[in-house]
């Protein structure tokens, strides 16, 4: 495929804005092996591949085993792989990312909140809409793996 535009050098004051959101989200998370798995999940589903390459290589660099990174997509099914903390911001990650019936339901939210106070729960919602973000602009102006923004 090619590059529709190069969207992030066109906005610049958006992609430092963009980039500031995502720190300040990350920031009051603390884990940042789960805040990669969560963008990495959001991406996979949103199909981003330039932050999949990204977020896979971090994950790796951060010492993150290959099996935790190629079953991701099935983390449901692999069994005591993820946490439970894990496994829970995965859920939500997903029901924020793909809104099925237009919500996040109700038993996902709970089994978040189980794992996060408050603030961490925040954090983490804000993470997956940051994510979220970068992921529709990169899909929509197609922006290569690898590539800088």
């Amino acid at each position: 495929m090619t590059q529709r535009m190069k969207f992030w050098g066109r906005m610049s004051a958006f992609a430092r804005a963009q980039l500031r959101l995502t720190t300040a989200a990350k920031e009051g998370l603390g884990d940042p092996v789960l805040a990669e798995l969560v963008v990495l999940r959001a991406s996979q589903l949103n199909r981003c591949a330039f932050c999949i390459d990204m977020h896979v290589t971090n994950l790796r660099e951060a010492g993150v085993g290959p099996r935790r990174i190629d079953l991701l997509p099935a983390w449901e099914e692999s069994g005591d792989l993820y946490t439970a903390r894990e496994r829970a911001a995965l859920a939500l990650t997903e029901a924020v990312t793909v809104l099925t019936d237009g919500f996040v339901p109700d038993a996902v939210y709970a089994r978040a909140a189980a794992h996060f106070d408050e603030t961490e729960l925040a954090h983490l919602i804000a993470v997956i809409v940051a994510i979220n973000n970068w992921n529709r602009v990169n899909v929509t102006v197609r922006q290569p793996p690898g590539e800088e923004l």
